[in-house]
């Protein structure tokens, strides 16, 4: 049996808004036929190369829809 260290560190107390805080800049999206709405997010990255590889992904995976690939707010890239 492990019995506890008194003495140990104690571990810091985490903030439940570190949880869901992400650094991920680029998104891909899936658009409402409007094309006007996010309909739901498709995938996060941290790199260009990654976010690319995932758009290409959803266009083969979504196809006839909208999707389009942001960072922040600005759209790199959107299928037709």
């Amino acid at each position: 049996m492990i019995e506890s260290d008194e003495s140990a560190a104690e571990v810091p107390a985490l903030d439940a808004r570190d949880l869901f805080k992400e650094d991920l800049p680029f998104r891909i999206v899936l658009l409402e036929p409007s094309d006007r709405a996010v309909e739901r997010v498709l995938g996060r990255a941290a790199s260009a190369a990654l976010a690319r590889a995932i758009y290409i992904a959803a266009q083969n995976e979504h196809v006839g829809c909208c999707v389009a690939l942001l960072r922040g707010d600005q759209l790199i890239a959107r299928s037709r």
